[in-house]
């Protein structure tokens, strides 16, 4: 198994479970980039909401919402298995003690969630704790370089390199590819979304792990791709925490300007999962110097729970005049002043109706950019300031896989390998809300099933390990 996130774990856990079900003696092995310390890539960082309407409810619609929200593209065999394996998935992570709560979820509404108490590092610790007592070896500090093919297009094996430099050849009857995507590796992100993704933030210390090395063996083997190549999960943070995911995401709420004290978009054009992505991206690759500021009043500290939808560890700036906040922020006061008193004069709707759960309806009147809710004036000081700058989370081209996670080529599955999570490429347009560590565990658990199912029905060669960690 390549790869010590959700999907690397759960494969390797479901492996050795299958192959103890099964009566076979296989070894299982993961295999882990990182350091020990360090393992864990982006799950291990990340809030971890999954969504469910509860631990033991999918809701209604998950399937066509999937499509939906991929234009059409996503592969609804994919999505009909993700639904229909999920709250088992769920159930078997709680077998293995993984509690769940219903989070509340920043501040406004969306699809039903849930969360592992603990977040995504809960997952890593009980999934790794359960996989070492089956019996799982767990290699650090092995970055995969090469797939070794056997007869017939089968697996025979994989390539590592040690952290002493020393490249050796693990012989395997399957290999689970569950390494991440590409956000890590400089060259690649370069290639697929131009010379400004070189210098994008990287939203947690895990992602820097994640350099395509699972999507680039595969590929040099004629694996398929799919997903939209030219997709990202980017969110806006504040650059000046050195926290895990630091967002800001109440920008909804007041307005935006870019380095010149200027608006540029709509800030209230939808919930704000539906707006942050390409609001995070237009930061980085159009406005200048890739920041922006969120300008609000002390009204946000009336909201109740505004400190939900803030994860940055650092107080927003605040000044009692516009003028003083500009000198601090370093935008040119007397165009923020402007902005503000154009907007103030088309905010003038009923700020009683101002709602932060929902889209309130509450608009501008004859402003460019309009904004369509949550339009209330700036007028209460002291003001407050948030820079914002995009944090990337993960990318979504990656290798194509059926409803079994083989991963596919043109002659069809590629006997004996498998993938899981965002080494695969599923995720067209936008990221849909609170699926991607639910994918990587309900496929990462079917990868390891069926990997031992493969070995256990037509293994190949001397070894009995299936090589399931990155």
């Amino acid at each position: 198994m390549v790869g010590h996130g959700a999907a690397g774990l759960a494969a390797a856990l479901s492996a050795a479970e299958q192959a103890r079900g099964l009566g076979q003696d296989i070894d299982v092995t993961l295999l882990e980039k990182s350091r020990e310390a360090d393992a864990g890539g982006n799950t291990r960082w990340s809030p971890s909401y999954i969504r469910l309407a509860a631990p033991d409810r999918i809701a209604p619609g998950f399937e066509e919402d999937m499509l939906e929200m991929s234009g059409g593209l996503a592969d609804r065999g994919y999505f009909r298995t993700l639904a229909g394996h999920a709250v088992r998935t769920i159930g078997w992570l709680r077998a293995h003690g993984v509690e769940f709560v219903t989070p509340v979820y920043y501040l406004s509404a969306g699809p039903a969630r849930i969360q592992p108490v603990g977040g995504g590092s809960a997952i890593v610790e009980k999934l790794l704790a359960a996989a070492k007592g089956e019996g799982v070896k767990v290699r650090y500090e092995y970055e995969a370089k090469r797939l070794v093919m056997a007869e017939g297009g089968r697996v025979g094996g994989i390539a590592v390199q040690s952290s002493d430099g020393a490249t050796i050849t693990l012989e395997a009857d399957a290999v689970v590819l569950a390494s991440g995507g590409f956000q890590g590796n400089s060259a690649m992100m370069r290639a697929h979304f131009g010379v400004a993704a070189e210098t994008i933030k990287l939203i947690s210390p895990g992602t820097r792990s994640d350099t395509g090395d699972g999507i680039r063996i595969a590929m040099d083997q004629g694996a398929c791709i799919s997903g939209d190549w030219n997709g990202m999960h980017i969110e806006p943070i504040d650059p000046r925490s050195t926290g895990s995911a630091p967002v800001v995401l109440v920008y909804p709420y007041g307005i935006v300007v870019d380095r010149d004290g200027r608006r540029f978009l709509d800030e209230g054009s939808g919930l704000v999962h539906e707006t942050w992505e390409a609001f995070a991206r237009d930061i980085h690759f159009v406005r200048p110097g890739s920041i922006a500021y969120a300008i609000l009043d002390s009204r946000l500290f009336d909201i109740e729970g505004f400190g939900r939808a803030i994860r940055s560890d650092v107080p927003p700036y605040q000044a009692r005049t516009l003028e003083e906040l500009a000198a601090q922020i370093g935008v040119p006061g007397h165009n923020l002043r402007g902005t503000v008193a154009a907007f103030n004069a088309a905010a003038t709707g009923d700020a009683g109706q101002f709602d932060a759960t929902r889209c309130d309806g509450l608009a501008t009147a004859g402003l460019e950019p309009s904004k369509s809710n949550w339009a209330r004036p700036i007028t209460k000081p002291p003001f407050l300031a948030y820079p914002l700058v995009g944090g990337l989370a993960y990318t979504f081209g990656g290798l194509a896989t059926n409803e079994k996670a083989e991963v596919l080529c043109p002659r069809g599955p590629m006997p004996g390998l498998y993938a899981a999570g965002e080494t695969t490429g599923h995720f067209y347009g936008t990221a849909p809300n609170a699926v991607a560590v639910l994918r990587a565990l309900v496929f990462g658990q079917i990868a390891g099933r069926e990997a031992v199912d493969f070995v256990a029905r037509v293994g190949a060669g001397n070894s009995r390990e299936i090589h399931d960690g990155y």
